[in-house]
């Protein structure tokens, strides 16, 4: 055998340099040919199964005995316990973070491969000519190029240090492996295309920070939509859509906080930035005329040209449909993006210690987008300093979401806006920028595809790096030709373009802020650490064994008085640029607050009447976050006291806020149809929980999709309803609606997981608002064949009452004692690659579910569905924690999934069922409890 190959004998492997497998390529695609029809022919014929057992099981990782990795300076144990979690051991932080690497290849690799493809705009490589468009936009945005830059100039020395010491690890694990040798939907790759893993590499794993940013970017989606409902709805209208946050009801999450900097009077005079509402544009309030004259943006009255003409409506929904296509990182594109966290102070626990809670919300992916694992210096000290444990992402070293043994930390999304569109005059020269016209700054990309012929694409970038998104869709330059105008706008010529600033397109720093986290002892470690974390800004709550806290850290802009970020601003004009950042030592956190509690759930970081600057015009509406609040605050009434079983129930709550809100109107709606009526009566006595058992849930989701789809989905424009959903229309042109009663047929364009109304508490609030106007328009409807038509808000919701009945009918049976919401709110896991576009039997071999779930939409168990396009589920928690400060052995933890990506491994979705349950499992982290449920162990010898 030559030197440096991998040799496995029983137990022990060894590996080092990349070796010339002698003999690989001469029978690769025959085992190819043979695993893909073995894998369409399980459970048939005997010589295929022993073939797909042995395949498949090659790639599976060895979790006994010892490997010898070359790097290692010192040996290092991989302790996994029966759920295949691993807790590595180790004597200094270069093999710790060497190990994390092996380790999370083992599990991970195919998942890892793609998302770095995806990160740098190179998925047609592995997938061929379908990912073209996407690798474009993605290489316009240019996240492995910041990233890149990150690792050049702004690092520190020691992250460098972890990155490429990850990367060894990863690099080691490859060695002597073909793809077939690391996962099987590598094998079913080989079929179409001669693909082979490359070397990873430290910028690899930064760049995947910037694919978490652009999911959890804040509200350019909001920004898209409201440009486009100027085509259908008039200013007020919009604003109906969109109302103010309800401060007084659901309270922000720093209510006894501190801004080191602003002093009593600069925090209630707003003298500096611009103040939450007060100025600019108002949430559609002040700028958006219906029918083609332009947006106003705010108080001076210049304009956005076109904002509302066909020819920018088609552009900005071409500019959606670009972002959607997008492959989905770790959320659902911008939508539905939420998460719980809270902490409670030991005046109030059994325990007399603090206990924390995290649940993000995310997309449902399989594998899970978390990777749980604890990584334990053997001594602690300045050579090794780490001895950490919780959820981080595979590909990246470090622990994201977790504890050490001095401090907790969970992370919910801030909605802070990081972005904004602009419209951009573009014409041969360049860009027209304060009546100048400027060069664009431009690169090629060249993107490689496998099977067909490479592409080679410009980038082109405005001032301040913005790429111009617009020219990574045909029909965008086409349509930007035709947009109309004001007087007060420049000339269209060939039209306007868009173009994009986020704060995770400049260098930062947040790749520091992972590792001092896991290193930080007390509160100032934790703020300092989070001050490094610019990308994507999230709300970060604390605990330590005596105190409680929250900060809020990030990159986030200044705007002048005229733009406060809610729409697509005139690029050509400098006093809609950014004019800085809020400075770190000014952003809101929170420490010991008297109330003995912080909850964040994605409502308003801070009341906008207490400071100066916009953090964003689109919060989530806090309906989550008073749940929460009101949950604890009954169980701290009178003494109470709160556990660690009492987080995790918290975690389960199913209760339907709008359901209180509706259910007592809907009981006094009077129905002929005797069918009808016997629906209605499921809601009598009901408690409003959405377990997935009710039938009354059911029936009640039913009734809340369709009062949102005839109130007000059926008058929203086509960019946004739902596809394939088709209605006949009022005309419009150029001018507004056409007066000749002229209909038309449109049918909605958007992905049933995206469009609108999607039912979120944003919805609620739109229908809270609007309960004490019986008489409003929204609550007018048409007749609809035998269903009556409504001209006020209870005939709308008799409407809506007969329409459910039917509807689950016809999905559940006439028999409402058969109906149950799980039945009808379900849970598919798929593959987010092979598993979505791969051949029918590979889907069948790598999907699991479905599950049927309790809880919903703006629910602390929020498995979130869309109403717009159905009732299965879209996003859910993606992992649940609760830390017991006072003995971090009893914390408790879960994933989505499990801890391996390979489809056939014990691990793949071992923990789902559990999951969805509402269970957690014991979370070892000192030495003693660690080897109590360790059930297997691998030495990595130097």
């Amino acid at each position: 055998m030559p030197p440096n190959t991998t040799a496995t004998t029983g137990d022990t492997a060894t590996t080092g340099a990349t070796p010339v497998k002698s003999g690989r390529k001469k029978g690769r695609k025959a085992r190819l040919v043979v695993l893909v029809l073995v894998l369409a022919l399980i459970g048939g014929l005997a010589y295929g199964a022993y073939w797909s057992i042995s395949t498949v099981r090659a790639s599976f990782p060895q979790t006994k005995g010892s490997i010898t990795l070359q790097g290692l300076s010192g040996p290092v144990d991989v302790k996994r316990d029966g759920y295949g979690i691993p807790q590595i051991y180790a004597s200094s932080d270069a093999d710790l973070f060497m190990a994390q690497g092996f380790v999370q290849a083992q599990d991970r690799f195919y998942e890892m491969d793609v998302r770095r493809h995806m990160t740098s705009g190179r998925l047609s490589e592995m997938f061929g000519k379908g990912q073209v468009d996407n690798d474009a936009f993605l290489r316009t945005l240019g996240w492995d190029r910041v990233a890149k830059e990150e690792y050049d100039t702004k690092l520190s020395a020691s992250t460098k240090k972890y990155l490429q010491a990850y990367a060894k690890g990863v690099n080691a694990y490859l060695q002597g492996k073909d793809g077939e040798d690391i996962s099987l939907e590598y094998a079913a790759l080989g079929l179409t295309n001669d693909y082979k893993p490359e070397k990873w590499t430290p910028v690899d794993s930064v760049a995947w920070l910037k694919a978490m940013a652009w999911d959890l970017r804040g509200n350019m989606q909001d920004e898209i939509d409201r440009a486009l409902m100027t085509s259908r709805l008039g200013p007020q209208q919009i604003q109906d859509l969109y109302p103010e946050y309800p401060y007084s009801r659901n309270k922000p999450i720093v209510q006894e906080g501190q801004y080191d900097r602003l002093t009593e009077t600069f925090r209630q005079s707003g003298s500096t930035g611009t103040t939450q509402g007060s100025t600019g544009t108002t949430q559609g309030s002040t700028g958006t005329t219906q029918g083609g004259t332009g947006t106003s943006q705010g108080a001076t009255g210049s304009t956005t040209s076109g904002a509302t003409g066909s020819g920018l409506t088609s552009q900005l929904a071409g500019l959606y449909k670009v972002l959607d296509d997008v492959p989905t990182a770790v959320g659902v594109n911008g939508q539905g993006i939420g998460s719980n966290s809270w902490v409670v102070s030991g005046k109030y626990t059994i325990t007399h210690k603090p206990l924390l809670a995290n649940d993000p919300h995310l997309s449902a992916s399989l594998p899970s987008v978390w990777y749980q694992m604890g990584l334990h210096c053997r001594a602690v000290s300045a050579k090794c300093q780490y001895d950490v444990t919780g959820y981080t992402f595979a590909g990246m070293p470090g622990v994201i979401i977790g504890h050490n043994a001095k401090i907790a930390w969970g992370m919910t999304n801030s909605g802070v806006d990081v972005t904004d569109l602009y419209l951009e005059k573009v014409t041969a020269g360049g860009y027209l920028y304060d009546g100048k016209i400027r060069p664009f700054k431009t690169r090629e990309e060249t993107i490689k595809v496998a099977g067909g012929k490479s592409k080679t694409i410009v980038v082109r970038q405005t001032r301040d790096g913005m790429p111009l998104l617009s020219d990574r869709d045909d029909e965008l330059v086409q349509v930007g030709k035709k947009a109309s105008v004001t007087t007060a706008a420049p000339d269209r010529g060939d039209g306007y373009g868009i173009a994009l600033r986020w704060t995770a397109l400049d260098a930062g720093t947040s790749m520091d802020a992972v590792f001092a986290l896991d290193r930080a002892a007390d509160w100032d470690g934790f703020r300092a650490a989070a001050a490094l974390f610019d990308v994507p800004s999230q709300n970060l709550i604390y605990a330590d064994g005596e105190h409680i806290g929250y900060t809020l850290p990030g990159k986030i802009p200044t705007r002048s008085s005229v733009d406060d970020g809610a729409i697509p601003a005139p690029g050509w004009e400098s006093k809609y640029k950014w004019t800085g950042f809020i400075k770190k030592d000014e952003l809101p956190y929170e420490y010991d607050p008297e109330r003995g509690y912080i909850v964040t759930a994605n409502q308003a970081v801070v009341d906008k009447d207490t400071y100066p600057y916009t953090l964003t015009t689109d919060w989530g509406y806090g309906t989550r976050s008073q749940r929460i609040t009101d949950l604890i605050e009954s169980k701290i009434k009178d003494g109470g006291r709160i556990s660690t079983d009492d987080m995790r129930q918290m975690q389960l709550d199913n209760s339907s806020e709008i359901a209180k809100l509706l259910v007592p109107k809907l009981l006094k709606i009077n129905l002929d149809d005797p069918e009808v009526r016997q629906a209605q009566k499921l809601l009598e006595g009901w408690d409003y929980t959405q377990d997935a058992d009710s039938a009354a849930a059911a029936y009640f989701n039913a009734v809340w999709r369709n009062i949102l789809k005839l109130g007000f989905g059926n008058k929203l424009p086509k960019e946004v309803r739902v596809k394939g959903q088709c209605l006949w229309v009022d005309k419009i042109d150029s001018t507004g609606p056409v007066d000749d009663d002229t209909k038309v047929r449109e049918c909605g364009e958007r992905d049933a997981d995206q469009a609108q109304p999607d039912g979120g508490d944003r919805w609620f609030e739109v229908v809270r608002t609007l309960m004490d106007k019986p008489g409003s328009d929204w609550w007018k409807t048409p007749a609809s064949g035998t269903r009556p038509k409504a001209e006020n808000r209870d005939q709308l919701f008799a409407r809506a009452m007969i329409d459910a009945r039917w509807e689950l009918t016809a999905k559940l049976g006439k028999d409402i004692d058969t109906w149950s919401w799980g039945r009808l709110h379900r849970l598919f896991l798929k593959n987010q690659t092979l598993g979505t576009e791969g051949p029918k039997f590979l889907q069948y071999v790598l999907n699991r579910g479905p599950w049927k779930l309790s809880g919903g939409e703006s629910t602390v168990n929020a498995s979130g569905w869309n109403a717009a396009g159905g009732y299965n589920v879209v996003w859910v928690p993606s992992m649940r924690m609760v830390v017991n400060l006072a003995d971090l052995d009893k914390s408790r933890w879960i994933n989505l999934t499990g801890a391996s990506g390979h489809a056939f491994s014990a691990h793949y979705t071992d923990q789902t069922g559990m999951w969805a349950k509402g269970e957690l499992l014991p979370w070892s982290f000192s030495d003693k409890a660690v080897g109590k449920s360790t059930s297997d162990t691998l030495v990595l010898k130097p």
